[in-house]
């Protein structure tokens, strides 16, 4: 993974993949304030998500490091990977039963310091 940069990871979140990556790729090497920004004016959940999962990326390089300033900061590298699927009986029609697969997805994103700064 990325040795340089700060990171957080939220994992185990029932949200399908592929529902959260589409958001992911919007806030990909952007500012972390408009990435901030972008994602809170997103309606979709998977945004939310990783809104989170960013704020604690933040805080841990502002923590790591006094020098660094939030306008300072990108998003290096987000990813969404597949977690495990939570198995659930859908009841059906004269006595019959499907499964249903709740999926779940771990959030990892880095933020570093601008190369110009």
């Amino acid at each position: 993974m990325a040795k340089d940069g700060y990171m957080a990871i939220t994992k185990y979140l029932i949200a399908s993949p592929t529902k959260v990556r589409p958001v992911a790729n919007v806030i990909k090497r952007k500012e972390c304030p408009l990435a901030m920004a972008i994602l809170e004016n997103m309606p979709q959940k998977g945004a939310r998500l990783i809104r989170g999962t960013l704020k604690s990326a933040i805080a841990n390089a502002l923590s790591a490091n006094n020098k660094l300033d939030e306008g300072m900061l990108y998003v290096k590298e987000i990813r969404i990977d597949e977690g495990p699927r939570l198995k659930r009986v859908w009841f059906r029609g004269r006595g019959r039963a499907d499964t249903q697969l709740k999926r779940m997805c771990h959030i990892t994103v880095v933020v570093d310091e601008k190369a110009g700064a």
